[in-house]
């Protein structure tokens, strides 16, 4: 199972897409054990969306939606919605 999610730094208004097959792992590196990277500048991060994919195929083609114009669109409103 993989997950496409997206990150919030409510501290600097900074959003982050991603995707990944262990997502208690991932947050704890964006927020704790990586030492560079764009994450590591906005911590810390919460966990404001999320989907569930059974491949990885799908997960990176949801991940690139959300990336899009549209999809960072829909990402704000529901950051604005919250």
């Amino acid at each position: 199972m993989f997950t496409t999610y997206v990150l919030y730094s409510a501290g600097h208004n900074k959003i982050y897409i991603g995707y990944t097959s262990d997502l208690e792992n991932r947050l704890a590196s964006h927020n704790i054990f990586a030492t560079k990277g764009y994450t590591v500048k906005y911590r810390p991060w919460i966990i404001i969306h999320q989907e569930s994919f059974p491949s990885k195929k799908e997960a990176i083609i949801r991940e690139k939606q959300l990336k899009s114009a549209k999809g960072r669109e829909l990402i704000w409103n529901l950051i604005k919605d919250t």
